[in-house]
């Protein structure tokens, strides 16, 4: 259990990762100090070849509500430069969720709003409990979602991104499911089991198979289907079947018994 004020980091002994924002009685509002947190635990955990899976919350009654207040205050005093580092910042840490090798989980207790909305469409599942609001509401401050845009518009598609993103308004866990930024939605007492479920399925599957499969997914999932695409289709399929674990699974499907990552 790793702790701190603005992040808690807890693996469980599967090799589950649990990371949660721990700022209850701001939301979990996003700061400086906790964006660059949040990004270097995630680093860290890409690196760790025993983590099996990375779990994102957050404590309290929400998920996130974005940004905090008093570090926007505090934001529209920076010059260019320092305003270019922060962007920089938001952009670290979006992109290093989005491209995690290990499968990510948005368990979504509470409300997210703005860049809380953008990490729970960089997660590969998200989970949301019913009373969950959602909003885009950097407009509203006289703001554009830049860095936000692109895994918004990929998950929800573009014209549903145009309207919540232009008219800033709110909308519940349903729709969010029909849109596509959550795949299910439960009460608030079946959370739990929901992901625990989740995750014993993501525990079924080869490591090294999801992360080469989110690889593969990441490479051509903007791109035509053309000749050199399919090549390296081909390519990612030989290297994964010509692997240790690709192997073994062949190997315990024809045995009829469990391969070695579920030992």
């Amino acid at each position: 259990m790793m702790s701190t004020d603005a992040v808690t980091l807890n693996v469980d002994k599967r090799g589950i990762a649990t990371v949660a924002l721990n700022r209850p009685g701001l939301h979990n509002a996003l700061d400086d100090e906790t964006i660059s947190l949040l990004a270097a635990t995630l680093e860290t955990l890409a690196e760790d070849a025993t983590v099996r899976m990375v779990v994102l919350t957050g404590s309290g009654i929400s998920f996130s509500a974005g940004h905090d207040p008093e570090w926007l205050r505090r934001l529209s005093q920076f010059s260019a430069n320092e305003l270019n580092r922060y962007a920089q910042q938001i952009a670290r840490l979006l992109h290093t969720l989005d491209t995690l090798p290990q499968p990510t989980l948005a368990k979504v207790q509470g409300s997210a709003f703005g860049l809380g909305v953008a990490m729970v469409a960089c997660c590969d599942i998200a989970i949301s409990v019913s009373e969950a609001l959602y909003s885009l509401a950097d407009v509203k401050f006289g703001q554009i979602p830049a860095l936000t845009a692109p895994y918004l518009i990929r998950s929800i598609g573009e014209r549903a991104t145009r309207r919540y993103s232009i008219t800033a308004e709110r909308f519940n866990a349903g729709k969010a499911k029909r849109l596509g930024l959550v795949h299910q939605v439960v009460e608030n007492d079946e959370l739990d089991a929901a992901v625990e479920h989740m995750a014993s399925q993501v525990l079924l599957n080869s490591p090294a198979a999801m992360r080469a499969t989110k690889h593969l997914i990441g490479e051509i999932g903007k791109q035509e289907i053309t000749p050199q695409v399919m090549q390296r289709c081909i390519e990612h399929s030989l290297t994964v079947r010509m692997s240790d674990e690709g192997r073994e699974g062949i190997r315990a499907l024809i045995e009829m018994r469990k391969p070695g990552w579920m030992d």
